[in-house]
């Protein structure tokens, strides 16, 4: 027979927090009535709404998959590590065989880059991709994408030819990080770091924009960072979740970090997907009551023992990402690479959201005055130039 909990005891515990028609669920209800005019902000993995309080429509803004220049920009920074995984699956397979799968997805990865080179134009980031923060940069990124398509090419035509070009002696000395005078004349570390740098540069610049024009009162403000974001271990701590620092640093630090909240597993939403006028009215009652569930036990904790001291939430950037201390620290940004992808904790884009954010702060939200290591200082061959 399996156990089951006296019933009186169950009866207890329930009595507390755990139904809708415990204290706890009625103090989170009783507060949600005070607090029905402070706006919510609810972040996910992909897309950012604003529920403004007392029954006023959300407002939703994207800032990945289904935004100008994402994809393409992810797909550039994308291709060096395509080769990588390709020259981990050389090593493990012991086979360069004509019926290895390396080789396989080599020669459709080829197929795909020639498509891209062949695509990538100024016409393309002017007019159709057409996204403000790259205003100006545009033929520095053509020349950028044409040269990571060339490099890139180069690398697996030469290892489909002699496999022994697919290890990572090879790809580090001629492809990752060649010395000056070896290999490609821009190390592909450049290359991602460059391309995270310019995809996130549009992120803060335009959901920050978004937000201030809000004219939100950030003092009342509640701010929640649900569902998954990236790998399903990354983004979960305030540290980790580059949301969290971009909302904070958008209020101009007005914003508690406290009242910032990462509930990787609330439930999420999706542009593409959105519920009708019910279906957003209960999702935000939702949000606003997880919210302040969370936030009960911190106002009762303050009342409850006034005499011991308290915690007090301080936040941290990145996880302790090394700092660059200016455009030619490629050692920092090196290891910045290495740190998200070793650190499962780590969303992609932490290797360069810290950053990107001071920077744009620094330079009074002007992208253009925004140095971004491996594109600023860095002169990419112009296109048509191989």
């Amino acid at each position: 027979m399996n156990y089951q909990p006296d019933p009186a005891f169950a009866g207890l515990f329930r009595a507390f927090t755990s139904d809708p028609q415990s204290i706890g669920g009625h103090l989170s209800v009783q507060m949600a009535e005070l607090t029905a005019r402070d706006p919510i902000i609810v972040s996910t993995g992909s897309d950012i709404v604003l529920f403004p309080g007392d029954g006023a429509a959300p407002k939703i803004e994207s800032f990945r998959k289904s935004t100008r220049g994402f994809i393409e920009l992810t797909a550039v920074s994308h291709l060096p590590l395509a080769l990588a995984y390709l020259a981990r699956m050389r090593e493990l397979a012991g086979n360069d065989g004509a019926e290895a799968q390396w080789r396989t997805d080599a020669q459709r990865l080829l197929g795909h880059v020639q498509k891209t080179r062949e695509a990538n134009s100024l016409q393309l980031w002017r007019e159709y991709v057409n996204v403000a923060s790259f205003a100006g940069y545009e033929q520095k990124i053509v020349n950028l994408v044409d040269y990571t398509c060339g490099a890139s090419l180069n690398m697996l035509e030469r290892a489909l030819q002699d496999p022994t070009q697919l290890s990572f002696d090879v790809l580090n000395a001629q492809f990752f990080a060649p010395r000056a005078g070896d290999g490609g004349s821009v190390p592909m570390n450049d290359v991602m770091f460059a391309t995270f740098g310019l995809a996130y540069l549009d992120i803060v610049y335009r959901i920050g924009n978004w937000l201030r024009e809000q004219r939100l009162d950030w003092s009342r403000a509640m701010a929640l960072v649900s569902g998954q974001a990236g790998r399903p271990t990354a983004g979960v701590t305030w540290a980790s979740n580059n949301m969290c620092y971009l909302l904070w640093r958008t209020s101009e630090r007005v914003l508690l970090p406290e009242r910032v909240l990462v509930a990787p597993h609330a439930p999420s939403f999706s542009v593409a997907q959105l519920p009708d006028e019910a279906g957003l009215a209960k999702l935000e009652r939702n949000y606003r009551l997880l919210w302040l569930n969370t936030r009960a036990s911190i106002d009762v904790a303050r009342e409850l023992f006034p005499d011991h001291a308290g915690y007090r939430f301080e936040p941290q950037t990145a996880d302790g990402m090394p700092p660059i201390t200016d455009l030619s620290d490629r050692t920092a940004t090196t290891a910045r690479l290495r740190r998200i992808m070793e650190d499962p904790a780590q969303l992609l884009s932490n290797c360069v959201a810290d950053y990107i954010v001071d920077k744009l702060h620094a330079n009074g939200n002007d992208p253009t005055r925004v140095p971004i290591p491996g594109f600023t200082d860095v002169e990419y061959p112009p296109k048509g130039s191989a």
